[in-house]
């Protein structure tokens, strides 16, 4: 996670080559300050800061700032696209069967990407993704 204020904000957002609009800033911040959210989640963080914003122009920020790698999509089998400001590292992510919880998990090598397949196929591979499963600490004490 990256502390920042709106200024700072601002200047991340001009050197990706993005304009700042105060709904861009308010999106950077309700994706940083979440945990893997969804999109209905970020649409109410943004309303919460700077007012009416429709759903077509959350999905549009969210498109070119995650084209700027600003921000992270993740996409967990069975279930809604999320969203997180970690970006650049080489991290993977923890999902509960239960209760669609979301974890990071940092990579076992370090290195991107962190596993080598057996074969590349003449693939370059530049990227491992890997997504873990199994019952959080609640839903297990709750009995799964």
């Amino acid at each position: 996670m990256t502390a920042s204020g709106p200024s700072s904000t601002a200047e991340e957002l001009r050197g990706a080559g993005l304009r700042v609009t105060a709904a861009r800033v308010a999106l950077l911040e309700t994706v940083r300050d979440g945990d893997h959210l969804g999109v209905e989640a970020i649409a109410t963080g943004i309303r919460e800061r700077v007012g009416h914003i429709s759903l077509q122009a959350v999905y549009e920020a969210l498109h070119a700032l995650t084209d700027a790698g600003l921000v992270r999509r993740i996409e967990p089998a069975g279930s809604p696209t999320r969203y997180e400001g970690r970006t650049g590292d080489n991290h993977h992510h923890i999902v509960c069967r239960a209760c669609g919880a979301v974890t990071d998990t940092d990579c076992a090598t370090g290195q991107a990407p962190c596993l080598t397949p057996t074969t590349d196929h003449g693939y370059t591979i530049d990227e491992a993704e890997i997504t873990f499963w199994g019952l959080c600490p609640r839903c297990r004490a709750q009995g799964g």
